[in-house]
């Protein structure tokens, strides 16, 4: 027994004196928040695949040592086939990176099946990674999936192969486009990231307006910010065009989809919330035509009800320990759902955001927008000609316009 104890002893003073491993620091340091598929005709149609390979571009804000890739099958009608995977990084221009290709696999596996209304993560990738890579993800999706769980508006190039398996090859598009499909986050293990901040909200958000390719949209502009800066933050931009705070349409209303699409990303520490243009705009403006698939039920909604719904995304945050950033929402006078009424409310509204005390601080997004003139509409050069969604000066000056310090930590 003595010599037992001895080496239980022996045992635990080296386990003491060995070097504590490193900590691992997971942040996001790229998001699209995915939608239920708008129909199968019309302008928003969903696209389906079958034995094609697929790849989409992104860019990353935040670099690391790995890194591993979430997917999504949220909205899918069926089980999601993945006959493989690989991420690899890109120079300007595309041409891939010698080297960097890494297979994805999840438990293992090289391919896996996700089941309907789930996120699957992969495997751990050992890949390093520099801020504001740009990478490629590429599936090879063997049987049909149904109309997909999609990101609408992706701003950067997925492309579609001829038929079969082209993962580890280069492949002439058959089709291109701008969605994202089945693909929601990539989070990156980085030794010197501070945290996510969350960008949360809707078109304005999404960067509808801004130049496809370009990475132009309000929270891209905020992400090189901070990295000038000094301060190592992912930042994840969690808007979904025409999204609402109370209501279903574009996505699931904000506070359906908020623990899915902010809570469960890894290490989130501060959230911008900009979003409640498309609440009042809908409710009190001219009523404008639906498309197939594309939910405009209005509820009759008040000021209080909004201010209701801020609340309660403020009291699930700070459950998490993540501080809140109100933003007022923007000026849209001449868009074509603006309405006497609707100015009314956002008035109102923007009064409890900027004066209420509720929020943890407030950012004034729409004062970045709005014309020094008329401050109830935006710049003239500072949206793309509706009067609603930012240009790329626009969406720049909304990112210039935050102060860093709302980030500092003690």
């Amino acid at each position: 027994m003595y010599f037992i104890n001895k080496l239980v002893i022996a045992a635990a003073a080296l386990l003491l004196a060995a070097p504590a491993a490193a900590e691992d620091n997971w942040v996001a340091s790229w998001t699209a928040s995915p939608h239920a598929p708008l129909g199968t005709e019309g302008p928003f149609a969903a696209a389906s695949y079958d034995d094609v390979t697929i790849s989409q571009v992104v860019r990353i804000t935040e670099g690391g040592s790995e890194l591993r890739v979430r997917l999504t099958n949220r909205y899918g009608d069926r089980p999601l086939v993945i006959g493989g995977a690989r991420v690899y990084r890109i120079y300007d221009g595309g041409r891939e990176i010698r080297a960097s290709g890494r297979r994805l696999t999840f438990g293992g596996e090289e391919s896996v099946v996700i089941p309907r209304g789930a996120p699957f993560v992969s495997d751990v990738v050992d890949l390093q990674t520099e801020d504001f890579d740009s990478l490629v993800v590429v599936l090879y999706l063997p049987e049909e999936t149904g109309p997909c769980t999609c990101h609408l508006t992706g701003l950067d190039t997925l492309s579609v192969s001829p038929p079969g398996n082209h993962v580890w090859g280069q492949f002439e598009p058959v089709s291109t486009a701008q969605h994202r499909a089945f693909l929601s986050a990539i989070e990156v293990n980085s030794d010197d990231a501070l945290g996510t901040i969350v960008a949360f909200g809707d078109s304005i958000t999404d960067g509808v307006g801004s130049t496809p390719g370009e990475n132009r949209r309000w929270p891209d502009v905020l992400a090189e910010r901070l990295e000038e800066a000094g301060m190592e933050y992912a930042v994840a931009n969690a808007g979904i065009s025409g999204n609402r705070v109370l209501s279903p349409g574009m996505g699931e209303s904000a506070l359906a989809r908020f623990d899915e699409d902010v809570l469960s990303l890894p290490n989130v520490t501060h959230i911008i919330i900009f979003e409640g243009v498309n609440d009042i705009g809908n409710r009190y403006g001219p009523q404008r035509p639906g498309f197939p698939g594309l939910t405009l039920d209005q509820p009759e909604i008040d000021v209080q009800q909004m201010i209701d719904g801020y609340r309660q995304l403020i009291a699930r945050a700070h459950a998490e320990g993540i501080a809140v950033i109100g933003a007022p929402i923007g000026p849209y006078k001449g868009a074509s759902y603006w309405s006497e009424e609707g100015e009314a409310a956002r008035q109102a509204i923007n009064d409890w955001i900027v004066n209420s005390g509720e929020f943890d601080a407030v950012t004034r997004l729409d004062l970045a927008f709005a014309d020094p003139e008329d401050p109830t509409t935006m710049r003239e050069g500072y949206h793309m000609g509706d009067f609603l969604h930012g240009s790329d000066a626009g969406l720049r000056a909304v990112g210039e316009s935050i102060d860093l310090s709302l980030f500092a930590q003690e």
